[in-house]
């Protein structure tokens, strides 16, 4: 789950930093970079939502 955490948190900071640079300073590659972030931020929460309810109820497991 740590792993997760912090390949969420880098992914995180691509985006933010992509889309701060699109928004400062209107560069069409910055928001591309971050439009692809947030795509590959997707699949990553999806597992970490997965990976905390079957923490929080073991029944949940398969």
């Amino acid at each position: 789950m740590k792993e997760l955490l912090d390949e969420i948190s880098a992914q995180m900071e691509t985006f933010r930093e992509n889309a701060k640079s699109q928004l400062d300073k209107g560069n069409k590659s910055a928001g591309l970079r971050a439009r692809r972030a947030s795509l590959d931020l997707e699949p990553l929460l999806k597992r970490f939502r997965k990976l905390s309810l079957e923490a929080s109820n073991p029944n949940l497991a398969h």
